[in-house]
């Protein structure tokens, strides 16, 4: 499904796949994920979208962000918020839906192919539309996990579904072995309040991460 001579850009939903890569036990290396896809196209643009706590001492996702920066990805994020729920509990929302919806409408009329990487069934309408303009789309996810990560109406519409779990040999690693820290009570309040801001699994290993 993919072609030598088409342009290609990748939208990566940081939560999601981050999500789906544990479910399956391994952890993403970004730098192998972007070679991949340079070696199947002519890839224009790597999309990352993450919410962040900007304002924790410590951010468990600021390692791996600095790093996509300076490698290659287009970095979208901005702060996610934090809301106590009906039954006192801290939660954090930091939905990047729209944020990865228009950047891809926006490139649609320059690309000839776009990964998605999340399972999410919002994307739908949107994958929908990219379709109506020419534009293929494959979905990264994965069905093995217990439940499966991505929801049964994406897969329908993508033109390619790619299970990520046949990646896993070409763009990932072991899960990293964490090393407490003088960090570690700020790290462990940092994910308690939400999964979606535990990415650690960045190509480089930093110091006290």
């Amino acid at each position: 499904m993919f072609y030598k001579d088409e342009r290609l850009a990748l939208f990566i939903d940081g939560s999601n796949l981050y999500a789906a890569a544990r479910a399956l036990g391994f952890d993403i290396d970004y730098k192998l994920l972007r070679a991949e896809f340079m070696r199947r196209g002519k890839l224009l643009r790597a999309f990352y979208y993450t919410a962040m706590l900007e304002n924790d001492e410590y951010s468990p996702i600021r390692p791996l962000v600095d790093w996509l920066n300076y490698n290659g990805f287009s970095m979208v994020t901005k702060p996610a918020k934090e809301y106590t729920d009906s039954q006192g509990r801290r939660k954090v929302k930091g939905n990047m839906d729209i944020e990865l919806t228009v950047d891809a409408m926006e490139l649609a009329p320059r690309v000839d192919h776009i990964v998605l990487f999340s399972g999410d069934g919002d994307f739908r309408p949107l994958v929908e539309s990219l379709q109506r303009q020419g534009v293929r789309v494959s979905v990264v996810s994965t069905i093995r996990s217990q439940p499966p990560m991505i929801s049964d109406e994406l897969r329908r519409q993508a033109d390619n579904f790619i299970e990520l779990d046949d990646l896993k040999d070409v763009i990932g690693r072991p899960p990293a072995i964490r090393i407490p820290t003088a960090k570690t009570a700020t790290r462990k309040r940092a994910e308690a309040l939400s999964p979606l801001l535990d990415h650690r699994s960045c190509p480089t290993r930093i110091s006290g991460v």
